[in-house]
């Protein structure tokens, strides 16, 4: 520690170094606090443990579905779409991780590029879905040819286009303004902020647009679904949860920019975390209620009869 003594009749004064501040009296220099969402803080150990249980418990839910894949209600939803939803959504919760703890150039330039890469998979792959529920029900009128366009290579080339688009913007971040780490010392008083600093903003908010948008789309078209007279239409259930995921980001970038620190971190954790967690039980709640705890109703008769009446 280095102490700087003002005397009363100076003719100037000593300046601080950067790691360190002026007490009240301005006699002295006092070291400042290096902060940053740290594991070991309750509120890091919290956001910590929430994403591990939550992937732990995505894990379990493909474990269902995979041990339950012949039946129809699996069946009938898109089998493959959905190992790659729950997949992309267990490493969604883990992904947030990256934003916990001490940061460092390599998690500054991977936590968002990450972030945004595996979100777009699991948006698109709703989008996906949502396109195949509308698809599947027009396939059903006499002579269509849209048969042609349920099977699961189309699928895929939509959420494979829909992520390379994400993986060029975030290639043209990292390789014109990439984000850095920097130590901020200017926010609160006595403190060091150890952050990663988004490089551009621009190009921040444009990988964050163009998620928007991909929920936007699957938010519209599974509204339009939703009373398709289909007794295995997820519509609704894929209409809430983009609902969920549209209301949780839309009143997250309000707070991101009245926030400081490592409340901007936490914020964006919590964002993370409630938004997968939003589309995990909207989607795959009712699912695993029917598949667990009412296997009488996962019958091919049972539906049938439900859907006539």
């Amino acid at each position: 520690m280095l102490f700087v003594v003002v005397l009363t009749d100076a003719e100037q004064c000593l300046q601080c170094p950067e790691d360190q501040y002026p007490n009240r009296e301005r006699d002295r220099c006092l070291p400042r606090i290096v902060t940053f969402l740290a594991y070991e803080e309750p509120l890091g150990m919290i956001l910590a443990c929430a994403a591990i249980c939550f992937s732990l418990l995505t894990v379990l839910v493909l474990g269902v579905f995979v041990k339950h894949r012949d039946t129809p209600i699996v069946k009938a939803n898109n089998r493959s779409l959905s190992y790659t939803l729950l997949v992309s959504l267990s490493l969604c919760f883990l992904c947030s991780l990256l934003f916990i703890g001490h940061p460092t150039t390599a998690t500054c330039l991977l936590r968002q590029t990450t972030f945004a890469v595996v979100f777009t998979v699991a948006v698109s792959s709703i989008l996906a879905k949502t396109i195949t529920v509308v698809l599947a029900f027009r396939a059903t009128r006499p002579g269509s040819r849209i048969r042609s366009w349920l099977g699961s290579t189309a699928s895929y080339s939509l959420i494979f286009t829909c992520t390379l688009i994400q993986m060029c913007l975030c290639g043209i971040w990292l390789g014109t303004y990439p984000p850095f780490l920097e130590m901020d010392i200017h926010s609160e008083v006595g403190s060091i902020i150890i952050q990663c600093n988004e490089g551009t903003l621009l190009i921040f908010y444009c990988v964050l647009g163009y998620m928007a948008l991909l929920a936007l789309a699957s938010f519209t078209v599974a509204f339009l679904a939703r009373n398709l007279p289909d007794t295995f239409n997820e519509a609704k259930f894929l209409t809430f949860s983009m609902l969920v995921f549209c209301s949780v980001w839309i009143s997250f970038l309000p707070s991101y920019q009245s926030s400081k620190g490592k409340a901007i971190v936490a914020l964006e954790v919590f964002a993370i975390l409630t938004s997968s967690a939003g589309i995990l039980a909207c989607i795959f709640a009712p699912k695993c209620y029917v598949i667990l705890l009412r296997s009488d109703r996962n019958t091919l008769e049972i539906l049938k009869r439900k859907g006539t009446s």
